[in-house]
């Protein structure tokens, strides 16, 4: 236990190093979730039919449920290029447990995605929007976002490991932005039609949003919405743990077979 420890840290410190001396990758991950929430909550909120500031409040936590799915993408691409870039060999050669290089990666961009909450918190108070539950509540709030990017940046480095070459990687980590689209993140999921309603309803990005929404007392959980929104802690948690107990194992098996 205390070699996967020692061997995860070094590669957490890696990775770090990396993002320091390759600054436009993390620049452009904290920035475009800003943009991006400056453009729905002063465009598409001015289209609303609730009031504009409800939106913004409405909008801050799926936003910040937006960007910790982005842990696929960047999972997918750093773990792509590892790997077609030789660096993954290379560690295959040291004397160090083979779960260390997967978890240090995540682990390090779970640091990273902590510390890019921060501008978009700010935001999001510029905006108008707060934490109106107790501070319990709001810890267990960025718990859960926190646990929902490790889970999606190991969905992301799996399928890293697996791509074919880096431009796939990139291709497949573009599609990713669909799945906060077709999720309550950025709109109510009950004006949807039956079908399309229940597909967002059930994809994790719409329970863990909701889960959100009810810590920080922005929202509270649709009693009509499928389980996982109508119970959405219960609902985040469930998600989280069978992202990881599916894509850990499977990531760190592709990783020693590679």
């Amino acid at each position: 236990m205390s070699a996967i420890v020692f061997d995860s840290t070094a590669v957490v410190g890696r990775h770090l190093l990396r993002m320091k001396h390759t600054p436009a990758i993390p620049v452009m991950t904290q920035t475009m979730p800003v943009v991006f929430l400056l453009f729905f909550g002063y465009v598409f909120g001015s289209a609303m039919a609730m009031p504009a500031a409800d939106y913004r409040a409405f909008l801050v936590p799926g936003m910040l449920v937006a960007t910790a799915a982005n842990g696929i993408m960047t999972g997918m691409f750093t773990a792509a290029q590892d790997s077609h870039r030789g660096v993954m060999d290379r560690f295959r050669s040291l004397p160090m447990s083979r779960g260390a290089v997967p978890l240090g990666q995540a682990a390090a961009d779970l640091v990273a995605a902590a510390a890019g909450l921060v501008p978009l918190l700010l935001v999001g108070l510029a905006m108008g929007w707060r934490i109106e539950g107790g501070a319990l509540e709001a810890l267990g709030g960025f718990g859960i976002l926190l646990l929902f990017r490790f889970a999606s940046t190991w969905a992301g480095i799996l399928l890293g490991l697996a791509s074919r070459s880096e431009e796939a990687a990139g291709q497949l980590g573009g599609a990713t932005f669909m799945l906060p689209l077709l999720s309550n993140a950025y709109l109510p999921t009950d004006g949807l039609p039956g079908t399309l309603r229940t597909v967002a309803e059930w994809n994790p990005v719409s329970a863990v949003t909701a889960a959100v929404r009810d810590l920080f007392g922005n929202a509270a959980p649709a009693a009509d919405a499928a389980w996982p929104v109508a119970h959405p802690v219960a609902g985040a948690v469930c998600w989280s743990v069978v992202l990881l107990a599916v894509c850990v194992p499977l990531a760190v098996r592709r990783y020693a077979r590679s």
